[in-house]
């Protein structure tokens, strides 16, 4: 640095520190999120709905060990007392626990490739709910994009026979669990806190059922089964922690283009890991989701850097 080079102004310095703290968070929130296939493989042999159950229940310590070290539990308490904010919190947590289960299903099924199609839509889906629910004006960009989607999902059907359900499921419940996660009038942590809380009573119940029947996988004599279980927490929890925090630092922009890398490293280990199938028409269709983002993309930093000259 020269010596009559202006020093960095302490907010400048800070704002920059946080942008790298927000990156290293969600770097590694998307990072575990596209290993997380390679753990769900090793739990396929025991149904969903069980490695759901365990998912929510071994959660709840991280989870609220989190909030401890924060000092929000006072936010859980006033959310406790609120019933619009339970029922959007429970039907938040139905929203969250349907995609999870489709996506552990899908993973034991070896059709992960649709599972990470279903991630790449999700950010298009998400734009399309916003015209249809909240009326907003779609750029020709993003009506391109969702037309290119749109397509990619009718080739898909056309290969398939049928539509590929399991792509649109996962996209559109996280599409409006999204939607909906933001009227909850609390912070990321709190809400996913509530909505595992929530979650906790059936989770609990069904697991405890499966032991009186001798169907559960949780038990002494299997204690491979056991401590994949209870990995189940953190795998769930870390990520989404990580994410949060991460979302709080970070521009929007930043955020909406990193997203795409955890489908990629999903799309890559079905491929090349799981050697799942991976046709041409399949190829297609994902060349078509690709070009689709990167117009999405283009357009979220246009749009962007316009505000930012204007002001």
């Amino acid at each position: 640095m020269s010596a009559d080079a202006a020093p960095t102004s302490p907010t400048a310095a800070e704002a920059d520190r946080q942008a790298r703290r927000g990156f290293l968070f969600a770097a590694s929130a998307f990072g575990l999120w596209g290993f997380l296939p390679v753990f769900l493989k090793l739990v396929s042999h025991i149904p969903a709905v069980e490695v759901v159950a365990h998912r929510i229940l071994w959660s709840i310590p991280i989870a609220g060990a989190v909030l401890l070290a924060l000092g929000r539990t006072a936010d859980i308490k006033v959310a406790l007392r609120s019933p619009r904010t339970l029922g959007m919190a429970a039907l938040t947590a139905a929203l969250i626990s349907v995609n999870w289960g489709i996506y552990v299903w899908a993973i034991a099924v070896d059709r992960t490739v649709e599972a990470a199609l279903g991630y790449y839509i999700n950010p298009l889906m998400s734009v399309a709910l916003g015209a249809i629910v909240l009326k907003e004006r779609l750029s020709r960009p993003q009506v391109a994009a969702i037309g290119l989607a749109t397509i990619a999902v009718l080739v898909l059907t056309v290969e398939a026979g049928g539509l590929p359900w399991i792509s649109l499921a996962l996209a559109s419940s996280f599409a409006v669990y999204g939607f909906l996660r933001k009227t909850l009038p609390i912070g990321p942590s709190q809400g996913f806190f509530l909505e595992i809380l929530i979650l906790s009573v059936p989770s609990l119940a069904y697991v405890l059922w499966l032991a009186m029947r001798g169907e559960g996988h949780f038990t002494p004599s299997e204690p491979g089964n056991m401590l994949l279980l209870i990995l189940c927490g953190p795998a769930t929890a870390v990520p989404l922690m990580l994410y949060g925090f991460g979302a709080k630092l970070l521009r929007i922009t930043t955020i909406g283009l990193m997203q795409y890398t955890a489908p990629t490293m999903v799309f890559l280990i079905a491929v090349f890991i799981f050697h799942e199938p991976f046709s041409t028409w399949k190829l297609v269709a994902f060349v078509l989701i690709w070009i689709a983002l990167a117009v999405y993309s283009w357009s979220m930093f246009s749009r962007r850097a316009g505000s930012v000259k204007s002001t």
